[in-house]
């Protein structure tokens, strides 16, 4: 990705996004850009998953469920009735079909960043991480542990985000999406 498509797509993200949205998503993508330098990742690549990473999280939520009926994407009960929680499916569709992105680890990394998923490549871990640990994020529990973990051990960073989400979710499968207690059982056994 050029630096001019980079630029458009900028005003694009900012043009869609409330003023805080935009900020957390400039946060996602430097922070993306950093750990990509430490695990030696493709920077461009991993700024421009950073960026596009909630490109559908300020759609309306009527909006979204239309959207993703219309384009026949899987919608479970529970993102049926927290339609909000389609963001991430949504994104992967509109940077393919909105915004012309087709690196398939870019349009992953945007489709697994809320849930992860098990056997998760690098650039999905990246963005995963990033959009808990970035610089505008100061309610996560561990938060200063974890930004400092995944800089060390990005699985062990991602493990530890998976143990707070799902304890800060509780016991309730009710409102848990399956996919991040598959993904928090998957690393668990690979530590």
């Amino acid at each position: 990705m050029d630096a001019i498509c980079m630029k458009d797509l900028k005003k694009a993200m900012k043009k869609h996004m409330d003023e805080s949205r935009y900020e957390h998503t400039l946060g996602v993508m430097y922070t993306c850009a950093s750990l990509a330098m430490r695990y030696e990742y493709d920077m461009e690549k991993a700024m421009l998953a950073g960026l596009m990473h909630d490109c559908a999280k300020c759609m309306p939520n009527a909006k979204k469920l239309k959207m993703a009926e219309k384009n026949h994407l899987e919608i479970t009960d529970l993102e049926r009735k927290n339609p909000f929680m389609l963001h991430a499916k949504l994104g992967e569709l509109l940077a393919k079909k909105k915004y012309d992105i087709d690196d398939e680890e870019i349009l992953s990394a945007i489709r697994w960043h809320t849930t992860g998923r098990p056997a998760m490549n690098l650039l999905d871990k990246i963005v995963y991480v990033s959009d808990y640990i970035e610089p505008k994020r100061d309610k996560a529990p561990n938060l200063a542990e974890i930004r400092k973990l995944a800089f060390i051990d990005l699985d062990q960073a991602l493990l530890r985000i998976l143990e707070d989400t799902l304890g800060y979710l509780g016991d309730s499968t009710d409102d848990i999406d399956s996919m991040t207690k598959k993904t928090y059982d998957y690393y668990k056994e690979q530590k």
